[in-house]
């Protein structure tokens, strides 16, 4: 069982989240239990599914939560692009989480496709 806390893509992940949450801070008040809440909920979704499929025993299920992330970084991208088409003020700063998020995406297939070359090991205590 490994320390998420370690892995280059978790880090990456909760700056990201931290982030999001202060930009959603800059969204209409009419956005609190919309885009905001989405937006959050997705980011913390991200580096959330990450931790959990880290502290997974096999690979199989590290990259089944691994996988999970990767589709919450496409929610995420789609909201992104919603709120700069709404909210045009927004679009540059959404546009470069939208070029984070995708590099973050890329890493987290990185680390996918290396963990399912890794040998499967018994769980050893």
């Amino acid at each position: 069982m490994g320390d998420f806390r370690k892995l280059e893509v978790w880090e990456i992940a909760h700056k990201q989240t931290v982030k999001i949450y202060k930009f959603t801070q800059k969204l209409p008040e009419e956005e609190k239990f919309g885009l905001t809440s989405q937006l959050r909920r997705a980011a913390v979704s991200v580096e959330s599914n990450i931790a959990e499929g880290e502290s997974r025993y096999s690979n199989n299920n590290k990259n089944h939560f691994f996988t999970i992330s990767r589709g919450s970084i496409s929610e995420i991208c789609t909201q992104l692009l919603v709120v700069a088409d709404i909210y045009t003020k927004l679009g540059q700063e959404a546009n470069i989480f939208l070029d984070e998020y995708e590099v973050l995406g890329k890493k987290l297939t990185s680390l996918i496709k290396f963990r399912r070359k890794m040998p499967t090991n018994p769980c050893t205590y």
